[in-house]
């Protein structure tokens, strides 16, 4: 089992994946991924590829139960990202892990965020109004991480 930080890391290289489908970055992290994956290997890296594209290709072709499919193929990337950490030794998973935060910090512009079973993560501002009447709102656990010092705030 990955300790929590691979985890997590592995948690947004699936989100990254998914939320960059059929964006301006998708060609960037497209590439990337197949290269982090394939480790060397362009035979592996070409199969890599083409299982980004079903996963883009997935995507475009649905409108009904989008949400449930994004979350299932951020599942999906998260977890071959944690098997292939997994079959490395504690060097080797370093430096793969090193890379893949890199090439996330590179390709993903934002925050990339998610959220466990019963949860909602969010990446920007939440908007709360209730224009005609009282809103409700229960809320459990709040984890407020502030932007880095020197961001910019709006």
């Amino acid at each position: 089992m990955l300790e929590q930080a691979l985890a997590a890391l592995a948690a947004a290289g699936g989100a990254a994946v998914v939320q960059a489908a059929g964006t301006d970055a998708w060609s960037g992290l497209r590439q990337a991924v197949a290269s982090w994956f394939g480790r060397g290997d362009a035979r592996r890296e070409q199969v890599e590829l083409e299982r980004l594209d079903q996963t883009s290709a997935e995507l475009e072709g649905t409108h009904d139960g989008v949400a449930e499919l994004r979350i299932r193929l951020e599942t999906a990337w998260q977890t071959r990202i944690e098997a292939l950490l997994e079959d490395m030794d504690e060097a080797e998973r370093d430096r793969a892990a090193d890379q893949l935060l890199s090439l996330l910090s590179q390709h993903v512009h934002g925050r990339v965020v998610s959220a466990g079973d019963g949860s909602v993560s969010v990446g920007g501002n939440v908007n709360i109004s209730a224009p005609h009447g009282v809103a409700g709102w229960h809320v459990g656990t709040v984890n407020v991480n502030p932007p880095p010092p020197g961001t910019p705030q709006g």
